[in-house]
Order: C-alpha cells, then structure tokens, then sequence
C-alpha cells in the first residue's frame, strides 16, 4: 500500500470522520450531499456523491394568470365541505 496515492487524511472521532476540505471542494461536496458507501471484494472502499437535488420548487413562482381561482370550486376539492 506504500505506492497508493494519498490526496488527504483525517481522523475519526466517536463514529463520524471529517471530509479534508480539499477533497470536499475538488468533488463539490456541499451541505445536504449525501455519501454512498461500498465496499469493493478487494476491501478498499469506495464513496460515491450524491448531489442534494436543488431547484424543485425554488424557481416556481405558482400561477400568474388574469382569472383568480377558487381552490373549493375549481379544483379537486377532496375533503373540503
């Protein structure tokens, strides 16, 4: 194991280990990303990013046209009396 590449270490402290910080901008971790964890047969471990998906509904501005709507009368109104 002497000839593998070392990018970065950290410790682990209780059951959680820090990212390095380099390591996190050159793969674009950020808050919310999710790590996926596997194990290969040859016992080295490999870590996959899972982006947090942003944007859903961030950019929905609801609707905007001429004709108010009356939630009760002009759409599905399952369970309103």
């Amino acid at each position: 194991m002497s000839s593998d590449r070392i990018d970065a270490e950290s410790k682990v402290s209780g059951n959680q280990a820090n990212i390095p910080a380099r390591i996190r901008r050159e793969l674009g971790i950020d808050d919310g990303d999710q790590l996926r964890w596997q194990i290969e047969s040859d016992g080295s471990v490999r870590v996959k990013v899972i982006q947090q998906q942003t944007g859903t509904f961030a950019d929905f501005e609801g609707y905007d046209g001429d004709t108010a709507t009356d939630a009760t009368t002009d759409h599905d109104a399952w369970g309103v009396q």
